[in-house]
C-alpha cells in the first residue's frame, strides 16, 4: 500500500532528507521523493525514532526544497528486477541500466539486502579459480566460494588488475569435445564466442563487476576494456561515479551481490563478483554516519563499520545442493599504505586472507607488483592439490614462500656486510629472489598454472638439494633435476 506525506520535510543536509514522524513505517523502506521541480527520486528510510525519520535520498538533491516536498513511501524495501539478461549490460550504482539498451526483462525481484545463508546450509568452498596471475594462482589460490580481499594502495595497478582478472578468470574444468560441439551450428564450428566462453570454464562462469565511487575515466576504462577484451558479454556491469551521491555508494555493492546471488543460486551458474574500490564504500559510510550525528569510532569511522562489512563480504559462499557458487575479490587501498587501518583491519578479520600489493615492487617496475610475504589465502589448501589442480601444487608453493622469504632475509644482511660477505649459500637466495621477482611475479600477459609452476620448479633447480625441505625426493627427481 502506497502512503503520501506531504509538508513534513524539516531539515536537509547533503543526500538526508529528514522529516518527522507521521505516520508506521519500517526501516529500509524505499521512498519516492518528488520535489517542487517535480523530478522523482529514489531514496529509502536510514534511521526512525519516535519523533522524526531520516531518508536517504539516492540521487541528487540539487533543486530539492524543503517546501513542496512529497514523499511516497513504498511499504517494501529496495528491490532489483533480475533476469538472465542482466549479462553484458552496464547499470549505474542504483541498478539502472546506462548502457543505452532495452530495460531488463525481470524474472524476479530479490530485495537488495540478500538474504541470509543459514550456516548449517553452507558447504566448503571447493574448487580452484585460474585467475592467470601466476603470484596468486600458484601461491595465494582463489577458491570457488572464497572471500579474499587485496589490499592495494593509492597510485598502485589494481584497476588494471581487477580488469585482467576479470578478463581472464576461468574454471579449470573438463570441457568434453561434445560439449563444445553443442555449441557449433549444425554441421559447422563453433563460433568465436563459444570457444572463448568454453575456454573461460564454461557458459556457467560469469562475472559481476562493481566499481564503487570511481572517477569517470576509470568507469570507462573498465567498460571499455571488458568490452575489448570479449569479456563483458559474460559480465555484468556495476559503476558508481565519485560524483554520485554518498548514499547511492552505500547501496552498489548491495546491488551487485544481489545480482551475483540471483545468477548463482536461481541460475545455478558460478559468480566471481570483483568490488573497487571498498575505501571509498567506507569513506561514505563514515560521512552518511556523520551526517545523522552518530558518534564516531576509530578514525572518525562508525563503530558498526564491521557488521556492515559482513553483511557484504558474507553474502560470499557456497550453498548445500546448489549448483552455482559466488566467490568475492573485493579491492580496497590502504590510506597511507597503512594495513593497520580500520578498513583493511576489519576486513581482514571478516575475510578469509589478503592480497597485499607492493608499492616498492611497483616502483622497480614489477607488475603485478604482489608481495607474496604478507599475503594469504587461508583456503587454498582446500581448492588446489591431487583433485583439483596437481599433486605437487602446494609443495611447490610452500618451497617457493620458503625460499623467497630466505631471499629477503639475505637482502637485509647484505644491507649491512655487503654481497661479498654473504655466505655461499646466500648469495644463491640472494639471486634467487631476484629472479622469482623478474620471471614468475613479473608478467606481461596471462599465464596457466602449468606455465607458473613450469617457472617455478626452474627457480628452485638453482638451489642447492638441501635446502629444498619441503620437497620429497620423488618430487625433487621429477621436477628439479630436469632443470640440472
Amino acid at each position: 500500500m502506497l502512503l503520501t506525506v506531504e509538508g513534513a520535510a524539516t531539515r536537509l543536509e547533503g543526500p538526508l532528507l529528514f522529516l518527522r514522524r507521521t505516520l508506521d513505517v519500517g526501516l529500509y523502506d524505499a521512498v519516492d521523493v518528488r520535489g517542487a521541480d517535480g523530478r522523482s527520486r529514489l531514496g529509502r528510510i536510514a534511521a526512525i525514532d519516535e519523533q522524526f525519520m531520516t531518508i536517504e535520498v539516492l540521487e541528487s538533491t540539487a533543486g530539492l526544497s524543503l517546501e513542496g516536498t512529497v514523499v511516497r513511501f513504498r511499504g517494501e524495501p529496495l528491490s532489483f528486477g533480475l533476469g538472465p539478461g542482466i549479462l553484458g549490460r552496464v547499470f549505474n550504482g542504483v541498478g539502472q541500466v546506462i548502457d543505452g539498451g532495452p530495460p531488463i526483462a525481470a524474472h524476479r525481484k530479490v530485495p537488495i539486502e540478500g538474504l541470509p545463508m543459514n550456516p548449517v546450509a553452507r558447504a566448503l568452498p571447493r574448487d580452484f579459480i585460474e585467475t592467470g596471475i601466476s603470484t596468486l594462482d600458484l601461491m595465494n589460490s582463489l577458491v570457488r566460494g572464497q572471500k579474499l580481499p587485496l589490499f592495494s594502495g593509492g597510485g598502485l595497478p589494481h584497476d588494471r588488475l581487477a580488469v585482467e582478472i576479470a578478463s581472464h578468470a576461468r574454471l579449470r574444468t573438463e570441457q568434453p569435445r561434445e560439449r563444445l560441439a553443442a555449441f557449433a551450428p549444425q554441421g559447422g564450428q563453433p563460433s568465436l564466442g563459444a570457444a572463448r566462453r568454453m575456454a573461460q570454464g564454461g557458459e556457467d562462469f560469469v562475472i559481476v563487476f562493481a566499481g564503487i565511487g570511481v572517477p569517470y575515466d576509470s568507469a570507462e576504462y573498465f567498460r571499455r576494456s571488458l568490452e575489448q577484451g570479449g569479456a563483458l558479454e559474460r559480465t555484468a556491469l556495476f559503476l558508481n561515479l565519485a560524483s554520485d551521491s554518498s548514499t547511492q555508494r552505500l547501496l552498489t555493492p548491495r546491488y551487485a551481490l544481489s545480482a551475483a546471488e540471483y545468477l548463482a543460486f536461481a541460475c545455478g551458474m558460478h559468480v566471481l563478483v570483483i568490488l573497487t574500490d571498498m575505501t571509498n564504500y567506507c569513506e561514505a559510510l563514515r560521512e552518511v554516519s556523520s551526517s545523522k550525528g552518530e558518534i564516531p569510532s576509530r578514525k572518525g569511522f562508525p563503530g558498526y563499520m564491521y557488521s556492515d562489512l559482513a553483511t557484504l563480504f558474507e553474502r560470499a559462499g557456497c550453498l548445500r545442493g546448489a549448483k552455482g557458487t559466488l566467490t568475492q575479490l573485493s579491492i580496497l587501498t590502504m590510506p597511507a599504505d597503512d594495513i593497520g587501518h580500520p578498513i583493511p583491519d576489519l576486513t581482514g578479520y571478516i575475510t578469509e586472507g589478503q592480497i597485499v600489493l607492493s608499492r616498492d615492487l611497483d616502483r622497480r617496475g614489477i607488475y603485478p607488483p604482489v608481495n607474496v610475504l604478507p599475503s594469504l589465502s587461508r583456503l587454498m589448501k582446500d581448492g588446489t592439490g591431487a583433485k583439483y589442480t596437481d599433486p605437487d601444487h602446494p609443495a611447490l608453493a610452500s618451497q617457493l614462500y620458503a625460499a623467497y622469504a630466505r631471499a629477503a632475509q639475505a637482502r637485509v644482511l647484505a644491507s649491512v656486510v655487503g654481497e661479498e660477505g654473504l655466505a655461499d649459500t646466500d648469495r644463491k637466495y640472494l639471486r634467487f629472489g631476484t629472479a622469482f621477482e623478474q620471471t614468475l611475479a613479473t608478467q606481461s600477459e596471462a599465464r596457466t598454472l602449468e606455465q607458473s609452476m613450469a617457472i617455478g620448479w626452474k627457480l628452485l633447480a638453482d638451489l642447492p638439494k638441501t635446502e629444498l625441505t619441503r620437497l620429497s625426493d620423488a618430487q625433487i627427481a621429477t621436477h628439479i633435476e630436469s632443470w640440472v
